[in-house]
């Protein structure tokens, strides 16, 4: 939204308690989103919220026009909305206003992150590399030879393997795992309980019939920019790596196995699974749960819809459902049929006993 300083204006609170509130005009709010403005565009606002709780001074969001019900009765100062509609409420018209909204519950609602500085709680094992502004919770554990850059958060009851290295500006929130060797990038946010560069899941039988572990030699790379929700699993390569590139974003409860490569800007929801060394293009969307299985290849952009077995690869552009997948034009036609399929099953056998009767009669023995 450019640089807030520029049209945010800070009123002092009467109470010296409280902190002081952020205001901002509609007119600051338009020039800043490249958007319009209707009414009075000096109306000040003082925060975000829908449209049914919203209270004067708070500025909401439609994204469509069959969403203008919600506004009736509403008490917000100004709705963001895509074009202008004929409503008795101030309006900033602007070609993205989800983006817009969610800069401004940014602005009005920033992360807060714990104050720089390491606990005398925390464990920081030998030739540790710490840059400026590192903060380190009580009961984390930072292995030898791990090196966290600026800014790097690390919460309470983490663990940092050794040789580990942390980028620029990540977080790791409370009871993250890393196992040695993993690499991440800046800007990274790691969420409760995520586990990254767990053995993958690598066995073979032996003479016995028995199940005998192949050791993962490998380790696991996440570039920049990457969000991963709790409780997550992403396990280190057999051989060389496995990689999430820059930009993608991890639902909870995800699970990447062994050599995987997952492209830049992807989205994985809550309950997918990649099985090994499946590679996915970029912008690639895994709904949930949904499940690939090993070594399968996804072009850029293809749409994995919910609950779908994806077991062939698919080209860039495709949008694929079902179990097993299909593309989803062709599976639409399979579920289609499905209901019919009892009485077609019926109609079938009845042809088939008149079909017999009639052969029957006309067999000269």
């Amino acid at each position: 939204m450019g640089n807030s300083a520029h049209w945010i204006k800070t009123v002092p609170s009467k109470n010296k308690a409280m902190p002081s509130q952020k205001k901002i005009s509609i007119s600051a709010i338009a020039d800043s989103v490249g958007g319009k403005a209707t009414g009075n565009p000096e109306t000040m606002i003082t925060g975000v919220s829908t449209p049914e709780s919203a209270k004067p001074g708070d500025i909401v969001f439609i994204s469509k026009k069959k969403f203008l019900p919600r506004l009736e009765g509403s008490h917000a100062s100004a709705v963001l909305v895509d074009c202008e509609y004929d409503i008795d409420l101030q309006q900033i018209v602007t070609t993205n206003p989800g983006l817009a909204f969610a800069e401004l519950v940014n602005e009005f609602h920033p992360l807060k992150k714990p104050a720089p500085g390491i606990s005398p709680k925390a464990d920081v094992g030998k030739n540790v590399q710490l840059g400026k502004d590192v903060s380190i919770s009580a009961f984390a554990s930072i292995g030898d030879h791990s090196i966290l850059e600026d800014g790097v958060v690390v919460m309470s009851g983490a663990t940092i393997r050794e040789h580990c290295r942390i980028g620029r500006g990540s977080v790791l929130h409370p009871n993250v795992t890393l196992y040695p060797e993993t690499q991440i990038g800046a800007d990274v946010i790691l969420h409760a309980g995520v586990v990254i560069g767990a053995d993958g899941f690598g066995y073979t039988l032996d003479k016995s019939g028995q199940h005998y572990k192949i050791n993962q030699i490998g380790k696991v790379v996440i570039e920049d920019r990457v969000e991963v929700g709790a409780n997550s699993c992403i396990d280190r390569a057999g051989l060389g790596v496995t990689v999430v590139k820059a930009g993608t974003k991890i639902d909870n409860l995800v699970q990447i196995a062994h050599n995987c490569e997952v492209g830049e800007n992807s989205i994985l929801v809550a309950q997918s699974g990649l099985a090994g060394s499946c590679k996915l293009g970029r912008y690639t969307v895994i709904a949930g749960q949904s499940g690939l299985v090993d070594h399968i290849t996804l072009g850029d952009q293809v749409t994995v819809a919910a609950k779908t077995a994806v077991t062939k690869n698919f080209p860039s552009g495709s949008v694929v459902s079902g179990f097993p997948a299909a593309t989803a034009a062709i599976w639409r036609k399979y579920v289609a049929v499905f209901p019919k399929l009892p009485n077609m099953v019926r109609k079938i056998r009845e042809l088939e006993s008149r079909l017999n009767k009639v052969e029957n009669k006309n067999d000269p023995k």
